[in-house]
């Protein structure tokens, strides 16, 4: 039985009349999609716009320029329409994609009273509190991406050096400190974590669910979004948004662009310049506070 991957190869051959290497381009971009949405146990042709939008992100913050997105985001848009020709889906999710105009597709920057208002909305008294906050304050406090979060091992986790290793992109490892508070509750929710069963083969995964499985992506995702409603902001937030938060912070109370580009695992120093974006009026101060030129006026 032909499967929908094999139809939708099928219908660019033969509908549309592509050439075998667009076709291979777009397939190519699909399963990056595919790929991508695995993690979280959705199908493709199942997702749904705040799934997409999350993996845009997702490229944008692995370096992926901004003329490929493009080119991924109408791959994916072709498979979409596909879906809708043949009565597989009645929406379209895609419907409400950007494509990216400038560099990198980048989500808004939290003020750290937002964020305080995003830890303080999490309930203690509930089974996943604690492990909630856990999560808030390692996604803000060490600015990783969603993938790396869910991947956290206990046996990675150096918490009397304050470090944990962290694969990031492409395998690749790297040590991220840890935040004093982010080790406080990560301590806390050990002790929650103790008193779960644990399904076989995730006895080294950090976060789990109240099931004893590892966490996916989508769960990770509305955490954030429940959490941000409850917190009164107004704001499209994400998880990635607490790693520019992070980001962002970090340059804006000047730490090295080096620096934060490692803790990142950003390959490319290019990256970091074009995700660690401040904002005008950031800038504008910092020359009114520094510059010798206008600290000479401010004596006067």
């Amino acid at each position: 039985m032909i499967d929908i991957y094999q139809e939708y190869h099928m219908y660019l051959k033969l509908e549309k009349a592509l050439s075998e290497n667009t076709i291979a381009a777009y397939e190519a971009d699909l399963q990056k999609l595919r790929d991508y949405l695995k993690d979280a146990h959705i199908l493709a042709e199942k997702a749904e716009t705040a799934h997409l939008r999350d993996f845009i992100i997702d490229i944008s913050d692995a370096g992926v320029h901004a003329r490929s997105q493009a080119r991924i985001i109408s791959g994916i848009k072709s498979f979409y329409h596909f879906l809708i020709y043949k009565k597989k889906r009645d929406d379209d999710p895609t419907e409400l994609l950007e494509m990216p105009k400038t560099g990198l597709h980048l989500p808004e920057v939290l003020s750290v009273a937002e964020i305080d208002a995003i830890v303080a909305a999490i309930d203690l008294s509930k089974a996943e509190g604690q492990r909630n906050k856990a999560i808030i304050e390692t996604l803000y406090g060490s600015g990783l991406r969603v993938s790396e979060l869910i991947g956290l091992k206990m046996s990675r986790m150096y918490t009397q050096e304050g470090y944990m290793l962290v694969e990031g992109k492409g395998s690749k490892q790297r040590l991220v400190p840890l935040s004093p508070q982010a080790l406080k509750h990560i301590e806390l929710w050990l002790i929650d974590r103790n008193l779960l069963k644990i399904k076989k083969g995730d006895e080294d995964i950090l976060f789990l669910n109240r099931r004893g499985g590892r966490l996916t992506r989508a769960m990770i995702f509305t955490i954030v979004k429940d959490l941000t409603a409850l917190a009164g902001i107004h704001k499209k937030v994400s998880p990635h948004t607490f790693r520019h938060s992070f980001a962002t912070h970090l340059l804006e109370n000047g730490a090295n662009l080096r620096a934060i580009q490692q803790l990142l695992g950003h390959e490319s120093i290019t990256t970091t310049e074009l995700y660690t974006h401040i904002d005008v009026n950031f800038l504008r101060q910092t020359i009114l506070d520094f510059h010798p030129l206008y600290r000479k006026n401010k004596q006067k």
